[in-house]
Order: structure tokens, then sequence, then C-alpha cells
């Protein structure tokens, strides 16, 4: 399909490898001949490496079949994730390269993943935009604080740290954002 053709969440083949598309800007030079281009972020599948492609609108980039698979979390297996399928019960696993940064936001119980599948192979999953997690560790809220609320560092139950506010204790379970890492509440 031509770049101009793409949309965010396709998949494409670009250099032997698979990739799935997550940004795109589009530039349209001032003046007369100025080709339009496109500008493509991108994620390895699986692996999660990021790449930034310029193309024209009318270069051609080969898209990919990616089935997504509602899946659980079922346990951890090594360095490796398992999760089973929500329908047929297949279990896929996935190594820790293949998950990256998600396997702070794992916890029992999750529900909304997707894994990513070519081919019927497992190359990546798909995380919901928010999970809830526990604070295991955190500094105690400061009585007569001053009216400027300081986020402090929490450490969750999955061994990630992200600033929260100052309210927040330990044994509490707030909600993050599973796309910026940030603080969305308490759950």
């Amino acid at each position: 399909m031509r770049a101009a053709e793409v949309k965010k969440g396709n998949v494409v083949e670009h250099d032997g490898k698979v990739w799935q598309i997550r940004d795109i800007e589009r530039s349209s030079p001032q003046g007369r001949g100025g080709n339009v281009t496109y500008r493509f972020t991108m994620y390895s599948v699986p692996g999660a490496q990021k790449l930034d492609l310029s193309l024209r609108a009318e270069d051609d980039l080969k898209e990919t079949e990616l089935t997504r698979r509602a899946a659980t979390y079922s346990y951890k297996d090594g360095d490796a994730f398992v999760f089973m399928d929500s329908e047929d019960y297949t279990q896929y696993t996935l190594d820790a390269s293949a998950v990256g940064d998600a396997a702070g936001y794992i916890v029992d119980g999750i529900e909304g993943c997707y894994i990513q599948l070519i081919d019927d192979a497992p190359v990546a999953l798909q995380m919901p935009q928010n999970v809830v997690l526990e604070v295991v560790d955190t500094a105690p809220e400061m009585k007569g604080a001053t009216a400027t609320k300081r986020p402090k560092p929490a450490r969750l139950s999955t061994g990630i740290e992200i600033l929260v506010p100052e309210y927040i204790t330990v044994g509490e379970k707030i909600t993050v954002n599973t796309t910026t890492g940030e603080f969305a509440g308490r759950a």
C-alpha cells in the first residue's frame, strides 16, 4: 500500500522486519514541485525497538497480517510471561524482550490484554490503557505540608517506581496509565 494510505496501528514490513505504526506526521513543503512526505514513528514487533521512517506519499509499504487475541495473564515462567487466550485457552509465551516495559504493569487478574500474533506465533503484547497496582513503599504524608503538592516516588507491587501525589499511602491501590507510566488516580 502507498505511504499515504497507512494508518496508525497498521503493521508493515520494512527491511525484513515487522513494525507497528504508532504515529504519523504529514508534511507538505511550500512552493512548487514539493513532495508531501510522511514521517512514521514505528516500533518493531517483537522487541518494541523504535524507528523513524520518512517516505514520500507514493512510496510503498508492505502491510503484514497481524492477529490480535484477547488474553489473560497466567504466570511467569523464568523471564517469560505466559498468557492464556480468553476464548480457546491457547497458551502464549512471550519472552521479556517482547514484553518490554509492559512487564512493570503485569499483575495477576489483569484484564484487557491482547497478544499480537504473526503466522500464529506470539510476537507482542498490547496492554490496556490503565492498570491498577498497589503501592508497596512510599514516604509518609507530611503533616502540615504546604499547599504546593509535590509528587513523591512510590514503589509499586510489580517493582516499578512512579511519582504519586503526597496524599497516597502504602497499601493503597492506584491506577497507572500504561502509555505514559504516570499516576492516573486512586483505584
